[in-house]
Parts: structure tokens; sequence; C-alpha cells
């Protein structure tokens, strides 16, 4: 899965100041129960995310939202593009996602801002949602290119 997306540095995007002081706290509290849900069949809210670490090798099991459409992932980055799931996945070139059940391969990660998404964004989830999205300080995601890998869990 590798390819040169590291070759070009990145822009640092931080999380909101919202984010940092009330969304960062609750997920030493929530991870552990959306690790439990995330990826499973009718639970729309969290993802999966399967990666690799940059420097320990180790794989890990990051629980996001995403959504898929057609052939395309897109993950709204909540903690920015400094998490370091979403650095592994970029070094790596991809990663595994399962999403409502599905398995995917999902590679060509592409960090995607706000002001460039909104085709992407409205194909991909609803009104409520992007209303989130501007609410939380949203400003960047990662889309990924998907193909089905295996089946439905």
């Amino acid at each position: 899965m590798s390819t040169n997306s590291q070759a070009v540095p990145l822009a640092p995007v931080p999380p909101s100041l919202f984010v940092k002081i009330a969304m960062r706290p609750l997920t030493r509290i929530l991870n552990p129960l959306m690790r439990k849900i995330a990826g499973r069949r009718h639970v729309r809210m969290a993802a999966e995310v399967r990666h690799t670490g940059r420097t320990s090798g180790r794989g890990y099991v990051t629980p996001t939202g995403a959504r898929v459409h057609g052939d395309v992932a897109v993950i709204p980055l909540t903690f920015g593009n400094q998490s370091d799931w979403a650095r592994n996945v970029r070094a790596a070139g991809g990663c595994s996602l399962k999403v409502s059940g599905q398995e995917y391969t999902a590679v060509t990660p592409q960090f995607v801002d706000r002001s460039d998404a909104g085709p992407l964004l409205r194909s991909t989830f609803g009104p409520v949602e992007r209303a989130g999205f501007r609410l939380l300080g949203i400003r960047q995601y990662l889309r990924l290119d998907v193909v089905p890998s295996g089946q439905p869990g």
C-alpha cells in the first residue's frame, strides 16, 4: 500500500479549540465503547480504521466516523491531520476499513480541506452531519479510494 504521499510535507491542521478542550478528554472514556461497536452493521456513526504504526510496525484499530460512497471513503478529521492514525495511514499509503459491516481495502489517502470537499461531503454525509462538522470546527477530511475486501462482517 505504499505511495509517494510521504514525499510532500503536510501542512499541520490541528483540532479546533472546542475539540481540544471538550472532545479530547472524552475520547479516553468513549474510545473503549466505540471500539466495541465501530464498523458493525447498522452502526453508521462509527467505523473501524485498521492501520500500521509508522515506526513500530504494530497494528492498530481506531474508531472514527467514516462513510463510503461508491468507490470513495471519507473520514472527517476531528483531531486534525496530525493524529497518529491519520499520519500512519498517510505513511502506509492506505489502511483497511470496516464501515457498516462491510470490509474495505482503502488506498491513495488524500487530505482534503473543507473548502474543497463540498461536493464530496454532500454526496457522503447528510445535512445534520455536515452541520455538526462545522460546529466541531473540522477543517479537513481524509479521502480514500476503496474496494470491498471480503464478506460483510
